[in-house]
């Protein structure tokens, strides 16, 4: 059976007494890769600082709970180190953006090659070091617990 043209604003087949491929949306828009890509950078940027909001939050926690947390020298290192790359990694995407690269420069585009290249280790570092930390835990329990008084004794 020879398949004709479905009738309608759909510009599908109709073979069998069956439409398929019928397209009922409309044209689409076409997808804007500037917008896509400003609203991208955005989105990362304010992950970027969530995440640094919360280590702060997170250092000083430990901080005020001091030496009665189990890992408290370890945690304050591992969230020190993990403020200290985002913000070099802040400072290596400010180069990056500021680096003028045209096609015709070679130099140009090897050293944002090798920025970026150095960029994506440290990002896959922050995160490495974040799982760790929140797998040592940050509950309020446990300064709860170890600044409950115990129970006086009734003697």
């Amino acid at each position: 059976m020879e398949a004709v043209p479905a009738t309608g604003s759909g510009g599908g087949i109709m073979s069998n007494n069956r439409i398929s491929d019928v397209d009922y949306a409309g044209p689409r828009k076409q997808l804007d890769p500037n917008r896509y890509a400003t609203k991208k950078t955005i989105a990362q940027g304010m992950l970027d600082v969530a995440l640094l909001t919360a280590n702060a939050s997170q250092l000083r926690y430990v901080l005020q709970v001091g030496d009665r947390h189990e890992f408290y020298t370890l945690m304050v290192a591992l969230i020190s180190i993990s403020i200290i790359l985002q913000i070099l990694v802040g400072i290596l995407m400010m180069v990056l953006g500021a680096l003028d690269i045209n096609e015709d420069e070679s130099k140009q585009q090897m050293a944002a090659d090798i920025i970026n290249d150095i960029t994506v280790i440290m990002v896959f570092l922050i995160t490495l070091l974040n799982v760790i930390i929140s797998g040592f835990g940050m509950s309020h329990a446990d300064l709860m617990v170890s600044t409950t008084p115990a129970p006086a004794s009734a003697g």
